[in-house]
C-alpha cells in the first residue's frame, strides 16, 4: 500500500501537528495543492476572506486572543502583497501566525512567468523568519523551525513561500508527522529571573516612595494580569499600561489607573509623572508610549524576556532583568515579602489621593443625556456600550479615533480587547471581530470602526454573514477620516484636505451583504438595539452619525495636565 502524499497535504499535516486550527486567505491556482487537502483533513478549516488583508489580520486577532498561531494563505504576486499590511500588524504587536504563501515552479521563481515576486524579499522586513521552500525534503524542517521562531521569545508572525511544483509533486516516501508535534510542550517555556536579579529589585523598591508599574504588550501576551495584580496589590504599586498594553489587566481595578501614550488619558500620565521609580514590565519604550522619548523618567526597571529590548531607549537610568512577566512578578513578590506591610502603609496616602482622582476623572466623562440624539458624541457612545454590554464582550477598536475613544470602555476581564498599534493598520477590527467569533461563538464581540476603517474592509461583512457568531458592529460614522481631519484642524488653522466622504449608509450596506444593519441616531436606540443584537447571538452593524466637532485630540479627560 502506498503512503505517497503530496507536498500540499504535508504543509497541512504539519499545521495540524502544530496545533493550527485555522487557515484564513483567498485561494488561487498555486494554493490548490495546500487548500485541497484541508478538505480531508479533521481539525483545520479554511476560512475564505474577500481580501487577502483581511485572512492576514485574522490570522493576526486569533494569535492576541489565544496566544496561539493560525495561519493565512495567499497565492503569487498580488496576492501574496495584499496580505501583507496585516502581516506587519502582527509584527508589530508580536502576534504569533503562519504566512504561507505560494510562488510559481521552483524552475521560474525569478523568472518572468505570471504574477512574479520576490515573496522572500517582500515579507522579511516584517515577520521574524522568511525562508522560500523549494524542495519537498524540505518542508517538514522549515515549519519546524518557523513553529519555534513564531512562538518563542518575543512571539511574531513566520513566512514560508512554498514552490508549486513543491507543494503539488509526490513525495514517496514522506516522513512521519506526529499527532501533537512534540515542540509543543516547551516552545511555550519562558526563562525566570535569577535571585540576584529579584534581590536587586526588591532591595531598589523597598527604598522608592511612589514607584508604579508600567505594563506593555507584553503583560497581554504573558497573559500575566492575574500576577501582576497581585504585586501590585502586595506592595501597593499603581499600575498603569501603554497604549499597546490596554487589556493586559483590568482597568476596574482599584490600582489600575488607565494608559500613557500620546493620546492616553490624563490621568494615567499623572500618575507616571509622580513616579520615583518606574518598573517597565513588558514595555518596550517605544515611541508611541513616551511621545517619540520626549516624556522624561526616573530610574526604571525593564523586565523583559527579549535581552535585545532592555536599555534600547532611556539606557542610561535603565537597569534589566530578562525574564517572563508573570514568575517575575510572583517571585518579586516573594523576594519583597519581608518590607511588603511597611510599603503598603507608606503608600497608603498617595494611593487613596490617586483612587480621589480616578473618580473624578470618569465622573468628568459620565454621560450627560441618556436619551440624547445625534449627531452623538463618542464618548456618549462609548460609555453607552460599556454599560448595555455583557462583562465578558471582546472589544476590538479600529486604528484611528475609535482606539482612542475606547480609553472610557471599562475593561472587566483580561484577553477581552485588542487594537492595532505599532502598525496602525486601518481595516482591522471587522476581521478580528470575525476571529474572535470564531474561537468562540457565542461570547459577545463588539467591533468599533470608524467609517473610514470600514471603508477598507466593508467586504468583509459578507463574510460576517457566512461565519456568524455573536458580532455587534458598531460604525463610528462622521462621513471622513475622522482623526486626521481633526488634527488638520488643530494644526494647520483648520484647513482639511483629503479626508471628507459623501454620506454612506452603512446599516443598508450590511443588510445588502446578509447582516442586520440600520443607521441609529440616538442613545436610547442605541442602548437597545446593542442588547437585542447580544441576546439574539447574531450580527448586526449599528451605523452611528457622530458629532465631528468632538475633538479626540483636545478632549479634555485625554489632556495632559501643564506642569
Amino acid at each position: 500500500m502506498s503512503t505517497s502524499k503530496t507536498g500540499g497535504q504535508l504543509v497541512v499535516d504539519m499545521l495540524t501537528s502544530l496545533g493550527v486550527e485555522y487557515v484564513f486567505g483567498v485561494v488561487g491556482g498555486q494554493t490548490l495543492a495546500i487548500t485541497d487537502a484541508i478538505i480531508d483533513t479533521p481539525g483545520i478549516q479554511l476560512v475564505h476572506t474577500r481580501h487577502e488583508n483581511a485572512a492576514a489580520v485574522m490570522m493576526d486577532a486569533y494569535g492576541r486572543l489565544t496566544g496561539k498561531p493560525a495561519a493565512c494563505i495567499a497565492t503569487t504576486g498580488p496576492g501574496a502583497t495584499n496580505l501583507l499590511t496585516g502581516v506587519g500588524g502582527a509584527y508589530r504587536d508580536s502576534s504569533p501566525g503562519y504566512v504561507l504563501t505560494c510562488n510559481n515552479n521552483g524552475e521560474n521563481i525569478h523568472k518572468d512567468d505570471a504574477q512574479n515576486a520576490d515573496h522572500v524579499a517582500l515579507f522579511k522586513p516584517l515577520v521574524k523568519y522568511s525562508r522560500l521552500v523549494a524542495h519537498a525534503s524540505s518542508i517538514k524542517q522549515a515549519m519546524e523551525e518557523a513553529h519555534v521562531n513564531a512562538v518563542t521569545g518575543n512571539p511574531g508572525p513566520v513566512h514560508l513561500d512554498f514552490a508549486r511544483d513543491t507543494i503539488e509533486g509526490l513525495i514517496t516516501d514522506p516522513p512521519t508527522v506526529p499527532a501533537v508535534h512534540p515542540s509543543r510542550a516547551w516552545v511555550s517555556e519562558r526563562p525566570s529571573a535569577n535571585p540576584a536579579a529579584l534581590a536587586r529589585v526588591a532591595e531598589r523598591l523597598a527604598r522608592a516612595e511612589r514607584p508604579v508599574i508600567w505594563l506593555g504588550n507584553g503583560g497581554n501576551r504573558a497573559r500575566a494580569s492575574e500576577d501582576v495584580l497581585a504585586l501590585a496589590d502586595a506592595l501597593a504599586i499603581p499600575v498603569v499600561t501603554t497604549f499597546n498594553g490596554i487589556g493586559s489587566v483590568p482597568t476596574t481595578h482599584p490600582l489600575v489607573f488607565g494608559a500613557v501614550t500620546r493620546m492616553g488619558t490624563a490621568l494615567a500620565g499623572d500618575v507616571l509623572d509622580d513616579a520615583d521609580l518606574v518598573l517597565a514590565l513588558g514595555n518596550s519604550l517605544n515611541a508611541v508610549s513616551t511621545t517619540r522619548w520626549r516624556r522624561a523618567l526616573p530610574e526604571v526597571i525593564q523586565v523583559d524576556v527579549e535581552p535585545a529590548m532592555i536599555g534600547r531607549y532611556y539606557s542610561e537610568i535603565t537597569q534589566g532583568v530578562v525574564s517572563d512577566l508573570g514568575s517575575f512578578a510572583r517571585d518579586l513578590a516573594t523576594a519583597a515579602t519581608g518590607y511588603a506591610a511597611a510599603a503598603r502603609e507608606g503608600r497608603a496616602g498617595w494611593i487613596a489621593s490617586l483612587a480621589k482622582a480616578r473618580d473624578a476623572w470618569w465622573q468628568g466623562t459620565e454621560v450627560a443625556d441618556a436619551t440624547a440624539e445625534g449627531p452623538l458624541s463618542p464618548a456618549d457612545i462609548v460609555r453607552t456600550l460599556r454599560e448595555v454590554a455583557p462583562e465578558e464582550t471582546v472589544l476590538i477598536p479600529d486604528a484611528g479615533n475609535p482606539g482612542v475613544w475606547s480609553f472610557l470602555w471599562e475593561i472587566q476581564r483580561p484577553a477581552s480587547y485588542i487594537k492595532p498599534v505599532g502598525f496602525g493598520n486601518m481595516g482591522f477590527a471587522l476581521p478580528s471581530a470575525i476571529a474572535a467569533s470564531l474561537i468562540d461563538p457565542a461570547r459577545p464581540v463588539l467591533a468599533l470602526i470608524g467609517d473610514g476603517s470600514l471603508g477598507m474592509s466593508l467586504g468583509e461583512i459578507e463574510t460576517l454573514a457566512r461565519t456568524g457568531g455573536n458580532v455587534c458592529v458598531v460604525v463610528l460614522n462622521d462621513s471622513s477620516y475622522g482623526n486626521i481631519r481633526q488634527e488638520q484642524e488643530l494644526h494647520f488653522d483648520g484647513r482639511t484636505t483629503g479626508v471628507d466622504f459623501g454620506t454612506v449608509d452603512f446599516g443598508m450596506a450590511a443588510r445588502a451583504m446578509g447582516v442586520d444593519g440600520e443607521v441609529v441616531t440616538d442613545l436610547s436606540t442605541l442602548r437597545r438595539r446593542v442588547a437585542e443584537a447580544f441576546a439574539a447571538g447574531t450580527p448586526v452593524v449599528l451605523d452611528v452619525p457622530i458629532d465631528r466637532d468632538v475633538n479626540a485630540w483636545t478632549f479634555p479627560s485625554f489632556t495632559a495636565r501643564k506642569r
